[in-house]
């Protein structure tokens, strides 16, 4: 695993400070996610959670160690390279979509598209593809007022997939939906992987959410710890 790692994590410290205290989050984390890999992050509120996935986004920063992201180091990286490396290699989703209201499906989903070199055109080839790839190719011109909460969310990872991302980083991606419109969605993105190919990382604090991934890793006390679901 570790010869083909998409995103590798060496001694990765991080903290914040506190009033007069210093909380450590992570100390020298290690961690080794393959392309295609599809992993479940668990673990107790304030366990660290949504700062790795700001960390692989390059939102946060380390305080030590070294990241790895399809063979480029991000940690010191400048804003402006960080953003450069998020618009080619990332895909975002959150647990509340972050769309835009003024703005049609089609419209959203076109949102991280204007930052690159391609033409209109191209651009809405690229946008009708994804908005089919979840299942909404005749939703492109609603507003988010027009859709339920779980065809904003399949707009959401639209978005997400249009500029063709290396990596998805998912953000409690069902936390504010139903049980069943959440394995819609968990389905969505388990197709992602095996058709697509997608390697994700998602957080989450639903057990039957995770049940989707390949692998489970629990984060406690700044450290993984990996569990078999399925056994």
């Amino acid at each position: 695993m570790s010869d083909h790692a998409l995103v590798r994590l060496e001694g990765v410290t991080k903290g914040f400070v506190k009033g007069q205290e210093s909380i450590a989050i992570f100390k020298a984390l290690d961690l080794a996610i393959p392309t295609g890999d599809f992993v479940a992050v668990m673990g107790p509120s304030g366990s660290g959670k949504t700062t790795l996935l700001n960390l692989l986004g390059g939102i946060d920063h380390v305080d030590a160690g070294a990241i790895t992201v399809a063979g480029q180091r991000i940690d010191g990286l400048s804003e402006n390279a960080l953003a450069r490396y998020r618009a080619a290699n990332v895909g975002f989703v959150f647990q509340f979509y972050n769309l835009m209201p003024m703005l049609t499906a089609a419209q959203n989903v076109e949102l991280p598209l204007l930052l690159t070199p391609l033409k209109k055109a191209q651009r809405r080839t690229h946008v009708e593809t994804a908005l089919a790839v979840v299942g909404l190719a005749d939703r492109a011109k609603h507003y988010p007022r027009e859709m339920s909460g779980g065809q904003q969310q399949r707009v959401a990872i639209a978005r997400a997939i249009v500029s063709d991302p290396k990596i998805l980083l998912c953000d409690e991606p069902t936390g504010d939906l139903d049980r069943a419109t959440a394995d819609e969605i968990l389905g969505v993105l388990q197709t992602l992987n095996r058709e697509l190919g997608k390697t994700i990382v998602m957080v989450t604090h639903d057990p039957a959410a995770a049940r989707y991934a390949k692998r489970t890793l629990h984060l406690d006390k700044g450290q993984f710890f990996e569990k078999d679901l399925a056994a």
